[in-house]
C-alpha cells in the first residue's frame, strides 16, 4: 500500500509542470465604449496572447460566440438589475440559462456565471436580501440541464467588504457585511466555487501617495511590511490584500473556499490632480504582477499556487462614468496595438528555445549591486528578488554560488537572475538606485552568472528562474518541474513511512 502511494506522489511530482500555468491569466473585457473593435477581431487579438480567461459583465452574444472554438474560459454575469426576478421565479432563472449559455455552450467555453456585480457594496437591502437565492436558482438551472458541475456560481464583491485588512492574517469580513455572507459562503462552499473580490493596489497607494507605498504596490524592491501577528514579510499590496481577503474567509470558518481576483489593475492617465495614473506606472504594476502569477510563489498564506487573476481591462472604456482614470485601464488600444508591452504576447516558434519571460536576447551586460549601495538597501532587494519566484536556491547553503557567504555576493547574483528576465529594459536593473549594468562578467569558479544572448540563458538561468512555460531545445515542453508544495508532500511521505525502502 505504501509503495503504490509512493509511486502515485512521485507521478504527481513529475507530471506538474509550469507549462500549463497560463490559465490563471484573465482579463475583463468591458464595453461601455463607441469605438471597440469587433467581437471578431477582439477574439483574434486574444488568440496571440497568453490570457487565456475572459470575464463579461454581462453576457453578450457576440462575443460569447467569437469565443466558440477558442477553448478561452468565459466568465459571464447576470446584471444587478434581473437578481429579483430571478430570485423570485426559478422559471426565468431557468430561462436564463437557455438563452444566455445552452445555445453556446460547450463550443464557447463557459466556466462562471457572476450573479451580480459588487451588490453589496450597493447598500440596497432589498436587492441584497436577493443575491442568494437569485445565485441558488442559477444553480438549480444549470443542475436541470446537466451543467451543475461544469459551470461554476459565484458573485463579485468589492474590498469593502472587508472591515479589516491590516494585517492580512487579521482580516475580516464588516460586521454589516456578516450575517448576509454567511449564507452566500456556504452555497460556495458546498458548490465548490471561489470566492470573487476586486482588490486593487492603485486605490491603496492614492490613499497613502509615498513613494514606498508604491513601492510596494508595483511589485517593486522595497523594505516589505511585517504581519505583528504572523512575523511574515510581504513585499507587494497584492499579496496582503489577497491574504487577507483568505483570513476573513477563515474565520468565517470558510478557509477551504477559493480566493478568485475578479478585478485588479492600473489607470495609464488620469487628470493632473490624480495620483498614481501613469504609463510607466500601468506597466510596472500588471507586468510585475503577471510576472509574479507566473512565477506560482503565490501568497504567504496560500503558497505554492496562483490565484485565477482578471486583469482590468481589456481595453479603455470611453463612455466609463467617473474620474478620468477610470477610462483609462486598457491593455491594449481599439485599432487592438498595446497601450504598453507586459510580455502578454505569445512566443513564436522561434522562440521555443528560451522562457518567455526571459524577453529577448541582448548583450546588455549583467545586473550588480553599485559599490555605494547600503547594507539595508542589498537586503531589502534580497528579499525581495527571492519573493518574486526566483529560485534563489544557487545562493543558499550548498548552492553553487553560496561562497564567498556575505550579503553583497548574494544580492548580486539575485539582483542579474532578476534583471534578465527582461533584459532589454533598464528599470530592472534600477532596485531603488542601488544596482548598475556592468559588461564585465561577474562568474567566477562554478557559479555563472548567466546573460540573455551569450548562450547561458537557455542552458543556466532555466534552473533558476520559474517561468511559465519551460521548452527543451527541440520546442517539446518538459513537463518534469517539480513545485516547492509537491516536493514538500514527497519528503514527508518518507517521514510517514520510515520503514519504506527503494531497491
Amino acid at each position: 500500500m505504501a509503495l503504490s502511494i509512493f509511486f502515485h506522489l512521485l507521478f504527481i511530482l513529475f507530471s506538474v509542470s509550469p507549462s500549463n500555468a497560463q490559465s490563471f491569466i484573465g482579463v475583463n473585457y468591458g464595453l461601455l465604449a463607441d469605438n471597440l473593435p469587433p467581437p471578431s477581431e477582439t477574439a483574434k487579438l486574444l488568440q496571440s496572447t497568453s490570457i487565456e480567461k475572459v470575464r463579461l459583465y454581462n453576457a453578450d452574444p457576440s462575443i460569447i460566440k467569437s469565443l466558440a472554438g477558442t477553448d478561452i474560459g468565459i466568465v459571464i454575469g447576470v446584471a444587478n438589475g434581473d437578481l429579483p426576478s430571478i430570485a423570485s421565479d426559478f422559471n426565468v432563472a431557468s430561462q436564463w440559462i437557455n438563452s444566455n449559455v445552452l445555445p453556446f455552450y460547450p463550443a464557447s467555453n463557459i466556466i462562471l456565471i457572476n450573479v451580480g456585480n459588487e451588490v453589496l457594496l450597493s447598500n440596497d437591502l432589498n436587492l441584497v436580501n436577493q443575491l442568494l437565492p437569485a445565485m441558488q436558482n442559477v444553480q438549480k438551472a444549470l443542475e436541470a440541464v446537466s451543467l451543475g458541475r461544469k459551470i461554476k456560481v459565484s458573485t463579485v464583491h468589492a474590498m469593502t467588504v472587508l472591515g479589516n485588512s491590516e494585517p492580512p492574517s487579521a482580516g475580516s469580513f464588516a460586521p454589516s457585511y456578516q450575517a448576509g455572507l454567511k449564507g452566500i459562503l456556504q452555497f460556495l462552499s458546498d458548490t465548490e466555487s471561489p470566492f470573487a473580490i476586486n482588490p486593487y493596489p492603485f486605490f491603496a497607494y492614492q490613499s497613502d501617495p509615498r513613494p514606498e507605498t508604491l513601492a510596494f504596490c508595483l511589485f517593486q524592491p522595497n523594505p516589505g511590511r511585517v504581519d505583528s501577528n504572523t512575523g511574515i514579510k510581504y513585499m507587494n499590496m497584492f499579496d496582503a490584500q489577497v491574504d487577507a481577503v483568505h483570513s476573513a474567509l477563515k474565520s468565517m470558518g470558510f478557509e477551504k473556499v477559493e480566493v478568485l481576483v475578479a478585478e485588479t489593475g492600473w489607470p495609464s492617465t488620469g487628470d493632473n490632480n490624480e495620483v498614481g495614473p501613469s504609463v510607466e506606472n500601468a506597466k510596472a504594476y500588471n507586468g510585475n504582477l503577471i510576472a509574479h502569477l507566473r512565477s506560482m510563489v503565490g501568497t504567504p498564506l496560500m503558497p505554492g499556487k496562483s490565484i485565477d487573476t482578471y486583469i482590468f481591462a481589456l481595453f479603455d472604456e470611453n463612455l466609463k462614468p467617473g474620474p478620468s482614470f477610470e477610462r483609462s485601464f486598457g491593455l491594449f488600444k481599439p485599432d487592438l496595438s498595446m497601450a504598453y508591452d507586459i510580455g502578454l504576447t505569445k512566443t513564436t516558434s522561434s522562440q521555443t528555445s528560451q522562457s518567455p519571460q526571459l524577453g529577448k536576447a541582448t548583450s546588455m551586460g549583467w545586473c550588480v549591486p553599485k559599490e555605494d549601495a547600503t547594507q539595508e538597501q542589498l537586503q531589502d532587494s534580497l528579499d525581495w528578488v527571492c519573493g518574486q519566484g526566483i529560485d534563489c536556491g544557487p545562493i543558499m547553503p550548498g548552492g553553487v554560488c553560496f561562497e564567498p557567504n556575505n550579503l553583497v555576493s548574494h544580492t548580486a547574483y539575485a539582483m542579474n537572475l532578476y534583471f534578465q528576465k527582461s533584459p532589454e529594459n533598464p528599470m530592472d536593473c534600477d532596485f531603488s538606485k542601488a544596482a548598475r549594468i556592468t559588461s564585465e562578467n561577474p562568474s567566477y569558479d562554478s557559479c555563472v552568472y548567466p546573460r540573455a544572448g551569450d548562450g547561458t540563458i537557455n542552458g543556466e538561468t532555466n534552473k533558476y528562474v520559474t517561468s511559465d512555460k519551460s521548452t527543451e531545445k527541440n520546442g517539446s515542453k518538459c513537463s518534469c518541474s517539480l513545485s516547492l508544495p509537491l516536493f514538500i508532500i514527497f519528503i514527508s511521505f518518507f517521514f510517514n513511512f520510515p520503514n519504506l525502502r527503494i531497491m
